[in-house]
């Protein structure tokens, strides 16, 4: 174990067998998925939602709430995959002041330009 990491409340992970990584795991990090139960719904409301497509990729922001509080979900679809990132309202007015932040930086310096082709080549 490496002297930061401290032992996971949910089991031992793969890498850290020290003999066949695939001991009854599967492929993957984490705990085995076949003991796992599946989590039970949880209803979400939307309370607005917004598209936005910034050249090849679509965004979908929806601001939900569930039992457990409001958040913001961010879904970035390119060619049909999907990431999301989820923001807890309570976090939603420091996100929007680092999005402010790099939004002014990338302003305010200026874009690289790659170098003139060699007349030579």
């Amino acid at each position: 174990m490496i002297s930061n990491e401290r032992p996971s409340p949910y089991g031992r992970r793969p890498y850290q067998n020290q003999g066949n990584y695939n001991q009854g795991y599967g492929q993957g990090y984490g705990a085995p998925k076949y003991s796992q139960q599946p989590r039970p719904p949880v209803q979400e409301d939307t309370l607005k939602s917004t598209d936005l497509q910034v050249e090849r990729k679509s965004f979908v922001f929806a601001l939900k709430e569930n039992p457990r509080g409001r958040f913001l979900r961010i879904t970035e679809d390119v060619g049909g995959r999907r990431d999301t990132i989820i923001i807890p309202s309570t976090g939603l007015a420091e996100f929007k002041k680092v999005i402010d932040e790099m939004v002014k930086a990338s302003e305010a310096i200026p874009e690289k330009q790659p170098p003139p082709p060699d007349p030579m080549a």
